[in-house]
């Protein structure tokens, strides 16, 4: 195939968003778009960039503008989901860990208040290490310590993390460390796997505001959990939903019960776009 012809169709499958409708262009600024989030506490949808970005937290409105900008007093070594508590706080995940050899994973709690404030704002760091992770980095049929998704739910952090193993891309494992200031090690809860491919990497997390639904995000797809026991999230039901749209797609969370934001990031001038997503 020579390079007209595969620029032309991958320009072309570009322009289709399958199933994903298309709610605006975002900014400039969240060209590289990690994490997005809403809760009860406040009308904005808030968002951040990964690593090599500002340290800055955006708020925007339903149609993708930028209302606010909060600075966050922490270093975005490579910040990579959001999520938030019932009473508003959000948290911000520092885990992305491409080369598994990190040994300063946190989590930054933004409290409610500080949503409204100016300057710099401070936050709590959550630390936490992998139980199972003793060689920083593993060797490469071990790196399962990469982290791009995670969700809160009573009072605990739940995280799914990204495989860097050949042949293993869609595993992902599921750990719990409490939502409080302090040093944790990580509690293993249980593992999920979609499929061996690169496109199954799993890059965000959310789940309803009643507990009973949670959704991972790929490039490709979204995997809807129900039915499932507790807070092992993989034991009851997992539908596939395809989004006949494949770009870097790197956020979601619930818009509501029945609707989920999607973003994903700019790449060769397309893509970076805000998406809404009706689950049947």
């Amino acid at each position: 195939m020579n390079k007209f012809l595969l620029s032309f169709i991958l320009l072309t499958s570009s322009c289709s968003t399958g199933n994903l409708n298309v709610i605006a262009d975002l900014p400039k600024a969240l060209n590289e778009a990690s994490g997005i989030e809403t809760n009860n506490h406040s009308d904005l949808i808030w968002m951040i960039n990964d690593g090599g970005n500002a340290s800055k937290l955006f708020g925007l409105s339903s149609d993708g503008k930028i209302k606010k900008v909060l600075k966050i007093n922490a270093k975005n070594y490579d910040w990579e989901d959001l999520t938030s508590d019932k009473e508003g706080n959000i948290y911000i995940g520092d885990f992305g860990n491409n080369a598994n050899k990190r040994e300063n994973l946190a989590i930054l709690k933004v409290s409610v208040d500080s949503l409204n404030n100016k300057g710099k704002i401070n936050i709590e760091r959550i630390s936490f290490k992998y139980p199972n992770q003793t060689k920083f980095p593993p060797k490469k049929k071990s790196m399962y310590f990469d982290c791009e998704s995670f969700l809160h739910f009573n009072d605990s952090l739940y995280l799914f993390t990204k495989s860097r193993v050949k042949n293993n891309f869609g595993k992902t494992n599921l750990y719990k460390i409490p939502a409080k200031l302090g040093h944790h090690i990580a509690e293993y809860v249980a593992s999920f796997n979609s499929c061996p491919e690169i496109d199954c990497w799993i890059t965000s997390a959310d789940i309803s505001d009643d507990g009973k639904k949670v959704v991972l995000l790929n490039s490709k797809s979204v995997w809807v959990f129900t039915d499932f026991k507790e807070t092992d999230f993989f034991s009851g039901k997992a539908i596939e939903l395809p989004l006949n749209h494949n770009s870097q797609k790197e956020s979601i969370c619930f818009k509501n019960k029945n609707t989920l934001y999607i973003s994903d990031e700019k790449a060769h001038g397309v893509d970076g776009n805000l998406y809404e997503l009706k689950l049947k």
